[in-house]
């Protein structure tokens, strides 16, 4: 009896200290507020990566929703550090400036769609900043964008920007540019509510033509039953508040998540 308790002891003590060091592996992250520029406006994004992984690693650029770099797009740069990367929440509306109702959302926005020019020079920039850091392999560099976010990253990918894989998450998917065949590097991974209202049918179609046309790598994944913000938990309070049809789906935040990870697997190698 006296070496099993012996035994049972010695495991519960590995055990502890085996999810202590798994614990740490998670959240031992290194955190910054960083400031860097376009042209003459100043930009300030959020960098984060682990310190328990020694050396150069990918890098992902996270475009933010129309409301700005706020809380949400910091914690999904967290998690892309958790998985091993170095991530870089960008600034597309300078000063860091957020908006608390859909009408600013909207005016800010659609200063970038209505100057181009200068939403693919700020995230050049955010792109050009995560590529300098020490913890990155400018080689592999990635971008993910969520609603706003997500056209902008397909916006970088058609062009041609140099990024291993883009992942949209109910992202405006119409063209400013469309790709052309040998142009876009990128593989493209859309991860689109089946029942988002901003998103069509007619939209789709021609989305997959585009990327069929120009022989672009890239995977389209609707979810049942999701509509449009996902991927984010405030989306149900802030479709009440303004009247707007967002709501959060757990299922399919899960899913493309994971969808995510496996492009990232591919491109990057591991």
């Amino acid at each position: 009896m006296k070496t099993l308790a012996l035994i049972t002891a010695v495991l519960i003590t590995l055990l502890f200290f085996s999810c202590s060091e798994s614990d740490e592996q998670k959240t031992d992250l290194t955190e910054k507020e960083v400031v860097y520029t376009s042209d003459s406006t100043t930009l300030k994004g959020f960098l984060v990566y682990n310190n328990n992984i020694k050396g150069k690693r990918p890098g992902v650029l996270v475009v933010h929703e129309w409301w700005g770099l706020n809380d949400y797009a910091r914690e999904r740069a967290r998690m892309l550090a958790e998985l091993g990367y170095t991530a870089l929440a960008l600034d597309m509306y300078g000063d860091g400036k957020t908006a608390n109702h859909p009408e600013d959302a909207q005016k800010f926005a659609g200063a970038i769609f209505n100057n181009v020019k200068m939403g693919e020079e700020r995230f050049l920039a955010a792109y050009n900043y995560l590529k300098d850091q020490e913890t990155v392999d400018p080689q592999n560099i990635s971008a993910v964008g969520y609603c706003f976010g997500g056209a902008v990253v397909l916006h970088m990918a058609r062009i041609g920007t140099d990024l291993k894989a883009v992942a949209s998450f109910h992202g405006g998917i119409q063209a400013i540019t469309p790709a052309e065949e040998g142009k876009v590097k990128a593989f493209v991974l859309v991860c689109n509510g089946a029942d988002d209202p901003f998103t069509t049918q007619e939209q789709i179609d021609a989305f997959k033509k585009e990327m069929d046309s120009a022989k672009v790598q890239y995977e389209f994944v609707n979810y049942p039953g999701a509509i449009h913000s996902f991927t984010s938990p405030a989306a149900d309070s802030l479709g009440k508040k303004f009247n707007m049809p967002l709501a959060y789906n757990e299922k399919a935040d899960k899913e493309s998540w994971q969808e995510m990870k496996k492009v990232f697997t591919k491109v990057f190698g591991k």
